[in-house]
């Protein structure tokens, strides 16, 4: 009886299988991330201009990859997000983040912001932040004394607290009533006042 043949291996198909197998294994594991690391969040149908009541119409569900650097909203959030104002101008295609709306749009019909620039003698040591109650302090100008019969403070809430990138001022935007604001303003553009805080609690 004679002996069974021998098997030829071949290293060259075999190792023609591994890399198939292997890179199988890599695209499988590609299209799954791919399907499972997408959300779907809100985006601007058309223009919503800033001021404008969000609707549904206005808005569109897309489909998109999770990016750590980005804060979408989600399209669970719909019945959320619509009856909301735009808080800024959202253009067409742009995707909704909780900073572009919100209940009220700043200032309301019946109040103003009026911005104040300060040197650090000028305000508190204490870093202001938006929803603290200030008192804008009208100052005498050097060698001269405070203006005769004008209110000593106003009263404001600050909504915007920045550093100038050209000065190095701290720009304090403040809400006032709108019948205060010319009067703030003109105080302001003095440069002698400054802010005093009063007590955070509520």
């Amino acid at each position: 009886m004679a002996p069974p043949p021998k098997l030829r291996r071949r290293p060259a198909l075999i190792a023609g299988a591994v890399i198939a197998i292997c890179l199988g294994a890599l695209i499988g594991g590609w299209a799954w991330t791919t399907t499972t690391n997408t959300q779907e969040v809100l985006a601007a149908r058309a223009d919503i201009e800033r001021g404008a009541v969000i609707e549904a119409d206005d808005l569109v569900r897309v489909r998109l990859n999770s990016d750590p650097a980005l804060k979408p909203v989600g399209a669970s959030s719909l019945e959320t997000v619509v009856g909301q104002r735009a808080a800024v101008d959202i253009a067409a295609g742009s995707l909704l983040t909780p900073s572009t709306y919100a209940e009220a749009v700043l200032p309301s019909s019946d109040m103003s912001v009026v911005g104040v620039a300060l040197t650090p003698a000028q305000a508190p040591g204490m870093d202001l932040r938006a929803g603290d109650r200030v008192r804008v302090v009208v100052t005498p100008a050097e060698g001269s004394d405070a203006p005769a019969g004008a209110p000593p403070f106003s009263e404001a809430e600050v909504v915007g607290v920045r550093l100038s990138d050209t000065t190095g001022e701290l720009i304090v935007d403040l809400l006032v009533p709108h019948a205060e604001a010319a009067q703030l303003a003109s105080r302001v553009a003095t440069g002698n006042v400054a802010i005093v805080l009063d007590s955070r609690e509520r």
